[in-house]
């Protein structure tokens, strides 16, 4: 058996691009990752050629994709370590909570909250069957801070935070840890059309760090998850947003 087929393996949904790409190629320095994308194929097949990670297409909103992804892993690997809940999406458009309509409320509660629930419930059932295993819930400081004009965003990721208590309250006592990482603002895509505005509100002094988050901050703290270094931590929200969670006078 090769060094790397020995490997454990990780599930890093979302993991083409942004966070999840950082999370999949730190993780592929010791892990077998299967990371999953939805449309970006050429994001992901550049990540499969970085790091060796096997990618495969996976609508998370969907029932039907998630036992796939579940029954490929089983198949290709045998065995899932880590599940990295991180696919997610933005609202179709902001609008101010008055306005919103139903259709971009549906796909994010699908993507950002029915999908990583139910996925979980998959992966738990099988860590249970192999007696142990880690899995993170990457969520976001909207999971408490209030934006009008992206609500359904907010409400999906309050949803996850409460998903991450109740997974990590259900299987602690069967050694499967759960953790949730709450990113607050970083440097990706899905917020590259307000970047600018974020900047001159960090430079105002939104946050106490006084820069913008990367992607690779978040990977590092999935790192410290997935190499055990937070096995007695089991449901610990760490925030990952340069201090934004510090209430200050």
């Amino acid at each position: 058996m090769s060094d790397r087929a020995s490997r454990p393996v990780a599930l890093v949904t979302g993991g083409s691009r942004g966070i999840g790409r950082a999370i999949a190629v730190e993780l592929a320095r010791t892990h077998q990752v299967v990371a999953t994308y939805r449309s970006r194929r050429d994001c992901a097949e550049s990540l499969e050629r970085e790091t060796g990670a096997t990618i495969f297409r996976c609508d998370i909103s969907s029932r039907g994709d998630r036992a796939a992804l579940l029954d490929f892993t089983r198949e290709r690997l045998g065995r899932l370590d880590l599940l990295v809940n991180n696919a997610g999406m933005a609202p179709l458009e902001r609008r101010d909570i008055l306005e919103a309509g139903e259709e971009s409320f549906d796909a994010l509660i699908g993507a950002n909250l029915k999908g990583p629930y139910f996925l979980t419930q998959l992966a738990a059932r099988w860590m249970l069957e192999r007696g142990g295993g880690r899995i993170v819930f990457i969520t976001s400081v909207s999971a408490y801070a209030a934006s009008v004009s992206r609500g359904e965003y907010c409400v999906s990721k309050a949803g996850l935070s409460m998903a991450a208590a109740l997974y990590a309250a259900r299987l602690a006592p069967h050694g499967v840890q759960v953790f949730e990482v709450r990113p607050g603002i970083i440097r990706t895509d899905m917020i590259a059309k307000v970047a600018q505005a974020y900047e001159e509100r960090i430079a105002a002094g939104l946050l106490p760090q006084g820069r913008m988050g990367e992607p690779e901050d978040v990977a590092r703290v999935v790192r410290a998850i997935a190499d055990g270094q937070l096995d007695y931590c089991a449901g610990q929200v760490l925030d990952v947003d340069g201090g934004f969670h510090l209430r200050t006078l």
